[in-house]
């Protein structure tokens, strides 16, 4: 029972952390919209708008990972509630897998790396606050 458990704490962290990202990062796009009719299914028009995008544009999606990090961490800790970070760093792990992918897909400027890479450290504090919270 204890991997299913662990199991499902790191699914529904990726869940909970993909719904962070979608909030901030549309709230982001209502701020600073991409040109009208480009397509975001279409890389090169991504690759066209993230190169021409204002920095707060791209600080919107950095703000979007860290928030994603954090509730991420916090919910696989509070579902797997063992006492330990294991479900919220391979979630943490997979998120970042996915947004080093996403980087090296697009024109990112180094910062956007840098921070793009460093947010995800923010797992280990919602894992941390989960831990000195009430178990459930």
């Amino acid at each position: 029972m204890s991997i299913l458990r662990q199991i499902l704490a790191v699914v529904v962290g990726l869940i909970v952390g993909s719904i962070g990202i979608a909030i901030v990062e549309n709230i982001g796009h209502q701020l600073y919209p991409p040109p009208v009719g480009t397509d975001p299914n279409d890389m090169e028009a991504l690759k066209e708008y993230v190169g021409e995008a204002p920095f707060m544009a791209l600080f919107f999606i950095i703000m979007a990972y860290a928030l994603a990090a954090f509730v991420s961490g916090f919910t696989t800790t509070k579902i797997s509630n063992n006492g330990k970070h294991t479900a919220a760093i391979i979630c943490g792990i997979i998120f970042l897998l996915i947004t080093i992918y996403m980087m090296a897909s697009l024109p990112t400027p180094i910062w956007f790396w840098v921070l793009g890479i460093l947010v995800w450290i923010l797992v280990m504090a919602g894992s941390q606050l989960a831990l000195k919270t009430k178990k459930i």
